[in-house]
């Protein structure tokens, strides 16, 4: 367990350097600026290690939940709980985030915790950051692309739409998928169910707000085409061409 420790440590103090590099070379940026950097950093890098875990490593989560802990999912989870720990504690400090996305890291943090002390159930762990981690680049994105002023573009809608469609299909229909496993799995431990559930039930409350933005979105889409084919359409009076 000591190395175990001393790698999360090692972690929390990598993504702490990384924010202050960030905090260095952006000094007429925000703050948020380069937090949201490190988490754009982060959600590449975790994607990429815990999908390569799930779908190639192995084992398969959806047939051995609760299985013991592989070394390479200790290293990507310890990795991942260090990350947490450093947005956690910057979330608290600077009083960005609401009570859904705090409760969400907590849940996150106990999880990963609990999971590496256990030394069983990384698998089915190690699925559910992959899936929820796969959108994190896009939501960075789109934060960054409004504060730089493109986000009313092309590449912007893009961005909202992969982030929605990834968001539906992985986090709430493969999420899913992982938690019917989990809890019909007799091996993993109850309190662990307990909390991926609980972990689910918030990635059904950030799938409400995402709806919500849907049809923000989608309204205002439509009052714009509204207007455009009242300015691009002629006049008519009595079924002809009115004057001009």
């Amino acid at each position: 367990m000591v190395p175990i420790v001393l790698e999360v440590i090692c972690s929390l103090v990598t993504w702490l350097c990384l924010y202050s590099c960030f905090c260095q070379w952006n000094k007429q940026r925000s703050c948020e600026w380069s937090c949201r950097l490190v988490t754009l950093l982060h959600g590449l890098i975790v994607t990429l290690l815990s999908g390569y875990v799930a779908l190639l490593d192995g084992p398969w989560p959806l047939t051995h939940a609760g299985s013991a802990n592989t070394s390479l999912q200790i290293h990507v989870l310890s990795l991942t709980l260090g990350y947490f720990l450093f947005d956690l504690g910057w979330c608290l400090y600077f009083q960005t985030e609401g009570a859904l996305m705090l409760f969400h890291h907590t849940l996150s943090i106990c999880g990963m915790i609990m999971v590496l002390g256990l030394g069983k159930s990384a698998t089915e762990v190690n699925a559910v950051v992959f899936v929820s981690e796969i959108t994190n680049p896009l939501l960075q994105s789109r934060w960054f692309l409004r504060e730089m002023g493109c986000y009313h573009t092309f590449l912007g809608e893009l961005v909202d739409f992969f982030f929605v469609l990834l968001f539906l299909v992985l986090r709430i229909g493969g999420g899913a998928w992982i938690m019917f496993a989990m809890l019909t799995s007799p091996e993993p431990n109850w309190l662990l169910k307990a909390g991926g559930l609980a972990m689910y039930l918030v990635s059904l409350g950030f799938m409400v707000e995402i709806c919500r933005f849907v049809r923000r979105k989608m309204g205002k889409n439509h009052l714009w085409w509204t207007r455009l084919r009242r300015v691009d359409v002629p006049g008519r009076t009595n079924g002809h061409l009115a004057a001009h």
